[in-house]
């Protein structure tokens, strides 16, 4: 599969296909953008552009340079102390091994580009990752009754500057993180997205989890505004050998599906 920790290393890889310049002689992290955030017509911020943004393996985890702060000690519940203490991805397989859906935190957790497109209508966010993508109406609509998903059911609305982003109606198979920390189809997640200025966008996430956590806990970022990138395409193939060989094990969830 397309591996985008390379881009963590070799930023400006677009570029770099029509330069003579050595992709290792470029800047790692350039100057973003200066200046004041773009508005919408409506006076609302622009969110659009091209995000790079933290890799979050373990929530609890905060990053050295101060870009994503996380929680040190999670509120478990003893059902879900249980769930975390017992996971073992080597054992029990990681679902994402098998191709399936990251879920939404864990896929705002990843640390492949992240492309972000709006109107007054919607804000769509376009993940590099497995070319997965999120449409979050923004016009003042209710959560639909639907089947429960990997992803969720999310609307949005605006708080002043700051765009709140509500997601429920989750189907619980997922994982918050890359190591592994639980969560139920009760989870609840708000995000709030506001931008400073031009080159940097604040995001907070709060997980709500009754089943889960004993209480509500935030982890925050910071994403900083790359126009020298493009996403690129990406497939995760099931047929894996790793799969297929036993090295990665095929995921069993509580409700034996």
């Amino acid at each position: 599969m397309t591996n985008r920790f390379y881009r963590l290393l070799l930023p400006a890889a677009a570029v770099a296909l029509f330069s003579l310049t050595p992709a290792f002689a470029q800047p790692r992290n350039p100057k973003p953008p200066e200046g004041p955030a773009p508005k919408m017509p409506d006076g609302k911020p622009d969110f659009s552009g091209l995000w790079q943004r933290p890799y979050v393996p373990d929530m609890t985890k905060t990053s050295r340079n101060g870009d994503q702060k996380g929680m040190a000690e999670l509120p478990f519940t003893p059902w879900g102390e249980n769930q975390w203490k017992s996971y073992d991805a080597e054992k029990s397989g990681d679902y994402t091994g098998a191709c399936l859906p990251f879920g939404l935190v864990r896929s705002m957790n990843s640390p492949d580009p992240i492309q972000i497109m709006q109107n007054k209508t919607y804000v769509s966010l376009l993940y590099e990752q497995n070319t997965w993508f999120k449409v979050i109406p923004i016009d003042g609509r209710a959560h639909r009754k639907q089947v429960a998903t990997w992803f969720g059911d999310s609307v949005g609305k605006w708080d002043g500057d700051t765009l709140v982003v509500d997601t429920v109606n989750f189907n619980g198979r997922t994982r918050l993180d890359t190591i592994g920390h639980p969560n139920s189809d009760q989870l609840h997640v708000i995000e709030k997205f506001s931008r400073p200025d031009l080159g940097h966008m604040n995001y907070e996430i709060t997980i709500d989890d009754p089943k889960t956590f004993t209480k509500s806990w935030t982890n925050t970022r910071v994403f900083t505004l790359r126009p020298d990138w493009e996403i690129m395409e990406y497939s995760c193939e099931e047929n894996n050998k790793s799969l297929w060989e036993g090295r990665i094990k095929v995921p069993k969830f509580e409700d034996g599906k």
